[in-house]
């Protein structure tokens, strides 16, 4: 179902009005307590200057880190506020809590178009157990409410559902509006081949997302880790490769389901092998049958790339979700490169490029090659959940068009 968003609403819905949004500032910090990427913040500006420009007062909330509901101080918002202060070009005040009297006070003081940022949420229980008197407490200073944090919208959490049941609309931010459209359109109503590009090192944390793939693309491709339960499940050696024993019989299955579905399931045909886990083993290219022992694959090699390219030649739309190989080690990164690249030279071309979230957006942003992708999604397991077909509970919450 289609939900209202930010853009239905216009000045004279929202100027002087309290709208609560409910962002994803969890980013991460270096020991000094600096941001060492923004990229959540960048992506909320647009929801946040189009509400201010409309005249609202603009109320900011997030979660930060896991303080399993105790005030952490190396887990306050206090440098998010700083940037976002920058970022914005005006003073953004952060409050002590994000419930309470002093919040009150701080929203009693706001003029038209000024923005504040509440303490971070998970300080209290009551956030993640979905409390609803927590709930009506955060939604107690507000009228509106806007959810733009896709990242956390998979959760069923005081600030991104709970509040919904007290306040009126409830729309979407532009943020989640965006990956609404790119993502479930990419599944429910693609432009074809539609092809999905699946890494990671386990079978197991993607079963339902290569279920779900399976009945809905015309070619589905296999890199990272996951690849070694696959190979075994088919009598091959795969030296000492990480492989989840347990999972051959579902690695059968998913090959058969292919099958039946007519789906072209695209493996790696050689493996970048080392002979151990780190950035200065020593390496050698094998084809997938020649794994020696004790040597384990890091990555995809070669002639994979350029089987992988040739066949994501003629693809419409594609979503990738998960690196091909050790990518965070420089002599294990060519393969989640060649993919990267492959999808930034489609894109001009019109073909829609979907990064899903996860490890593909670290490494398509460390390669510099984020711009030339159509859709970077910002959440991990929320885009994997969206993928598979599931309601996220944050999205439900939210007013239908």
């Amino acid at each position: 179902m289609a939900k209202k968003s930010v853009a239905n609403l216009t000045a004279s819905d929202l100027s002087g009005k309290r709208v609560l949004v409910r962002a994803d500032f969890n980013v991460p910090l270096d020991d000094a307590g600096n941001i060492t990427d923004d990229t959540r913040i960048r992506a909320a500006l647009p929801t946040i200057k189009d509400l201010a420009s409309k005249g609202a007062k603009v109320i900011l909330c997030s979660h930060f880190g896991r303080p399993k509901g105790k005030v952490v101080d190396s887990m306050r918002l206090t440098p998010v506020a700083a940037r976002l202060s920058e970022s914005l070009g005006q003073t953004v005040t952060k409050t002590d809590d994000c419930i309470g009297e002093g919040v009150q006070a701080a929203v009693a003081a706001m003029a038209d178009g000024d923005v504040i940022l509440l303490e971070n949420v998970r300080f209290h229980a009551g956030e993640e157990a979905n409390d609803p008197e927590f709930a009506q407490q955060l939604a107690a200073v507000a009228d509106v409410y806007v959810n733009d944090a896709f990242g956390t919208a998979h959760r069923a959490h005081g600030s991104t559902a709970g509040v919904t049941a007290y306040l009126s609309p409830n729309v979407a931010g532009l943020l989640i509006e965006k990956e609404l459209q790119f993502l479930k359109s990419a599944v429910d109503e693609p432009v074809r081949p539609l092809a999905a590009i699946v890494g990671g090192s386990k079978v197991s944390s993607k079963i339902t997302v290569i279920e779900a793939l399976l009945g809905k693309v015309d070619k589905l491709f296999l890199g990272g880790g996951m690849i070694f339960t696959f190979y075994k499940s088919r009598g091959i050696s795969v030296g000492g490769s990480l492989v989840e024993d347990d999972k051959l019989d579902l690695a059968r299955e998913l090959t058969a389901l292919a099958e039946k579905n007519g789906v072209e399931l695209i493996l790696p045909t050689d493996v970048v092998v080392a002979d151990k886990f780190d950035k200065d083993a020593n390496t050698q290219t094998v084809s997938i049958d020649a794994i020696p022992d004790g040597w384990m694959g890091l990555d995809i090699g070669p002639d994979s790339i350029k089987a992988f390219q040739a066949a994501l030649g003629d693809c419409k739309t594609v979503i990738w979700n998960g690196p091909m190989g050790v990518f965070e080690f420089p002599k294990f990164e060519a393969g989640t490169r060649g993919v990267a690249e492959t999808l930034g030279s489609l894109t001009p071309g019109g073909c829609t490029t979907i990064i899903g979230g996860g490890d593909s957006v670290a490494a398509v942003e460390q390669f510099g090659l984020a711009e030339q992708m159509s859709h970077i999604s910002t959440g991990g397991g929320a885009s994997l959940e969206l993928l598979e077909g599931k309601e996220l509970p944050g999205i439900a919450a939210l007013d239908n068009a």
